[in-house]
């Protein structure tokens, strides 16, 4: 089960909503949710929590590029909402890297022969290719534990420290530390 909220930072405090994701399928889709509700393009959270495996938070402000932490990279990556999440930048990867690959696969099965000729493998070969699985992300590539921007929070009140060592109910914790646990409540 998933939670998503927004909470905006306005002149009068923090103001929540609760959103729906099914809309959102990339990053820039849901830094584009955020910006919208935005005030004077002043900070806007996005929580997104699934229910004891992970949580992420998204930051953004105004125009810049946001920002993201997320509590277990490797569950995260198990969920649809995660993978929005886990972008190349984040997980150190180059832009566009597995859709290169792909193309390329595309072009040259995995026996190394192009589309249309013949394979000449001999009976002794054997394939090493049966254990890669190109669905989504590759559990392996992605590490187990926080990834991102540890310091998202910092300047709102929530020490890097302090977010590290949240777990289950963190959404509760962090909206507690911004002084913003009233107006999340509302929206739970």
């Amino acid at each position: 089960m998933y939670f998503a909220a927004l909470l905006a930072r306005t002149e009068d405090g923090w103001e929540a909503s609760d959103t729906e994701l099914d809309d959102v399928e990339t990053l820039s889709d849901l830094t584009d949710l955020a910006r919208e509700a935005s005030v004077d393009e002043d900070t806007v959270l996005v929580f997104i929590e699934q229910e004891d495996a992970w949580f992420g938070v998204i930051r953004v402000d105004g125009e810049e590029d946001p920002r993201i932490y997320i509590s277990d990279a490797s569950a995260a990556a198990r969920s649809s909402y995660g993978e929005i999440l886990l972008t190349d930048e984040l997980l150190g990867r180059e832009p566009g890297a597995e859709d290169s690959i792909a193309a390329l696969e595309e072009l040259v099965s995995l026996d190394g022969t192009e589309d249309g000729e013949p394979d000449h493998a001999t009976d002794n070969q054997t394939d090493h290719d049966d254990n890669d699985d190109d669905d989504g992300l590759d559990a392996d590539a992605v590490p187990t534990g926080p990834l991102g921007d540890t310091g998202i929070l910092s300047d709102l009140g929530l020490p890097e420290k302090e977010l590290l060592m949240l777990r289950t109910e963190a959404l509760v914790e962090i909206a507690d530390a911004l002084g913003a646990a009233e107006v999340l409540e509302t929206v739970r």
